[in-house]
C-alpha cells in the first residue's frame, strides 16, 4: 500500500480515539488545517493498526459517495458480528441487494398521503410545547429533540412508542444490547403486520413484494431499527444544535422571527450544514485507483467526513458563519448523494421545519444557555 505523503500534520490523529472527543470546535481547528492539504488523508486506526484515508474535502468526499463500485459499504472490521446479531441495514449493504431493498422501502415510504402526516406532526408539536410551557423541563434534549422525532417514526412505523421506549429510548438506546431488544420487539410486530396490516409503514414494507424480492423479517427489523435509531438521532441531534446555533447568533435568530415563511427553509439547510447530523462514514476500496493524486489500493479503509466537507473553504463562503440565507448551500449533512443518500433526508427536514415553527412562534424567548453535550442541552424561555 502506498503511503501518502500527504499525513495528517502533527498533533492530528484521526485514529486515536481521543480526537473524536474533542470539543468540536477544536475538531473544526484540526480540519480545516486538514483541508490545507490536497486529497485524502492517510492515517492508522490505533483499534486494528491498519492504513485508513480520511476524506474531508467537499468534493472528495461527493465524489466517493456517488462511486458504490469503488467504495463499498459492507466489508469492514467485525461487521460480520454486527449482521448476525442486528441483520442487513441498509447503511451496510451494497449493490445489488443495497437497490432491490431501496426500492421496496421507497415504494412504501410515507404510506400516507403528506396533509395527513403534515398534521398529526404539527399536533404533535403542539402538545411537546404545551408540555414544556406547563412543566417547564431545562433539558432541552429530553423533553423535545428526542422525544419529537422518536415518536414521529414511531407513529410512521406503526410500532407503540411506549412498546419500545425501554429498548429504543429516545435521549440513547444505542447499545448493543438496546439495539438487539429493539429488533426483537420490532420483528414481533412485524409478523403481525403480515397477518393483519393496519395501513402504516411497517405494514406497507411486511407486504409480499410482486417480485418476490421483498424484505425478510430480519431485514424489515433491521430498516426499522436504523430509522428509530440512526433517523431519529439524527434529527435529534440536528434540532439541538439548531436551538444552540440559533441562541449563539442572534441576529440570526432575530431575522427567522421576522418571517419564519421567508427563512425556515434556509434556516433547516444551515442547520444541516453547520450541524452536519450525518457527519461521517466509512467504506472500503474495492479496486486501486488514484483519488485527488493519491493512490488508495483495494481493502484500503475510508473515512468519509461529512462535517469537514460541509466547511471546505473552495465551496462555502465564510464556512464558520452560521447564515440562513446561504444560498446555494450544497451540503452534505445528510449523505454525500448517490445510492447512500438518506432515505429519510425529506423527513428530517419536515421534523426541523415543523418543529422549530412551533417553538418558536410560541416560545419566541428559547434559547440554550449551554452548549450541546452527551449530558443534554440546558435551556429556558
Amino acid at each position: 500500500m502506498a503511503v501518502s505523503v500527504d499525513a495528517a500534520p502533527r498533533g492530528i490523529d484521526l485514529g486515536d480515539p481521543a480526537f473524536w472527543r474533542l470539543p468540536e470546535e477544536a475538531r473544526a481547528v484540526a480540519f480545516a488545517r486538514l483541508r490545507e492539504r490536497p486529497g485524502p488523508v492517510g492515517f492508522t486506526d490505533r483499534a486494528t493498526g491498519r492504513r485508513c484515508w480520511a476524506l474531508v474535502r467537499h468534493a472528495d468526499v461527493a465524489a466517493a459517495s456517488r462511486a458504490p463500485e469503488v467504495y463499498l459499504a459492507g466489508p469492514g472490521p467485525s461487521r460480520w458480528v454486527t449482521r448476525a446479531l442486528f441483520g442487513d441495514s441498509l447503511l451496510d449493504l451494497d449493490d445489488p441487494r443495497h437497490a432491490e431493498l431501496r426500492r421496496t422501502v421507497g415504494r412504501a415510504f410515507p404510506p400516507r398521503p403528506a396533509a395527513d402526516a403534515e398534521r398529526d406532526l404539527r399536533a404533535l408539536a403542539a402538545e411537546l410545547v404545551d408540555r414544556v410551557e406547563r412543566e417547564r423541563p431545562t433539558d432541552f434534549v429530553a423533553a423535545v429533540a428526542a422525544e419529537f422525532p422518536h415518536r414521529a417514526l414511531c407513529a410512521l412505523l406503526g410500532l407503540p412508542p411506549e412498546r419500545l421506549h425501554r429498548t429504543a429510548a429516545p435521549t440513547g438506546g444505542d447499545g448493543p444490547r438496546a439495539r438487539l431488544a429493539l429488533r426483537l420487539a420490532v420483528s414481533a410486530t412485524a409478523r403481525e403486520r403480515r397477518r393483519r396490516p393496519t395501513g402504516d409503514l411497517l405494514s406497507a414494507l411486511a407486504a409480499p413484494a410482486p417480485d418476490g424480492r421483498g424484505p425478510g423479517t430480519r431485514e424489515l427489523a433491521a430498516f426499522c431499527s436504523l430509522l428509530l435509531t440512526h433517523g431519529a438521532r439524527t434529527t435529534r441531534d440536528a434540532l439541538t444544535h439548531g436551538l444552540h446555533l440559533l441562541t449563539a447568533n442572534p441576529a440570526q435568530r432575530a431575522l427567522l422571527l421576522a418571517d419564519p415563511d421567508a427563512h425556515l427553509g434556509g434556516a433547516v439547510e444551515e442547520i444541516a450544514r453547520c450541524a452536519a447530523p450525518f457527519a461521517r462514514s466509512h467504506r472500503t476500496v474495492a479496486v486501486d485507483h488514484r483519488l485527488s493524486g493519491i493512490r488508495l489500493a483495494a481493502g484500503d479503509r475510508v473515512l468519509l467526513c461529512h462535517g469537514s466537507a460541509n466547511r471546505d473553504e473552495a465551496v462555502f463562503a465564510a464556512p464558520d458563519t452560521f447564515d440562513i440565507t446561504r444560498s446555494p448551500n450544497p451540503h452534505l449533512g445528510f449523505g454525500g448523494g448517490g445510492p447512500h443518500f438518506c432515505l429519510g433526508a425529506h423527513l428530517a427536514r419536515r421534523h426541523l421545519r415543523i418543529l422549530l415553527r412551533e417553538l418558536l412562534t410560541r416560545l419566541p424567548e428559547i434559547r440554550a444557555t449551554t452548549a450541546p453535550s452527551p449530558a443534554g442541552l440546558r435551556f429556558t424561555f
